[in-house]
């Protein structure tokens, strides 16, 4: 092998190894989980207000907002913050309750159906 040859290896071996950038981890940010979890919809539902005013499109802040919404029967209010979820300029993978990630926008269109076909259930009896 040529000595052009090899150093054209060997760099192409670095630059390879130059590009893997490890990019910082995201910061975890309260969204009500615990509250929800524990079927304390009403003090989830002012944390998430409260978190609103500082982080307004925050596509699992609203998912949770929606949720929140939804348990409290406000199913109107519920569609809104999925949709803003949906059309939100931030869109990433959320750990879901099960251990799963998923895309946020699925997560958001997922639980507004969801939360219509509980209020159409709900209308039928």
């Amino acid at each position: 092998m040529s000595l052009t040859a090899a150093a054209l290896a060997l760099l192409a071996g670095q630059s390879a190894l130059s590009l893997t950038v490890e990019l910082p981890r995201a910061e975890s940010q309260d969204v009500a989980y615990s509250e929800l979890v524990a079927g304390q919809d009403q003090a989830a539902l002012a944390k998430l207000l409260a978190a609103r005013e500082v982080r307004g499109e925050d596509p699992a802040l609203l998912i949770n907002l929606g949720a929140a919404y939804t348990r409290l029967g406000r199913v109107h209010e519920a569609r809104k913050a999925y949709d803003a979820a949906i059309v939100s300029d931030e869109r990433y993978d959320l750990e879901t309750g099960s251990g799963k990630w998923i895309d946020s926008r699925y997560i958001a269109r997922t639980a507004k159906r969801e939360s219509l076909d509980a209020q159409r259930t709900l209308a039928m009896l």
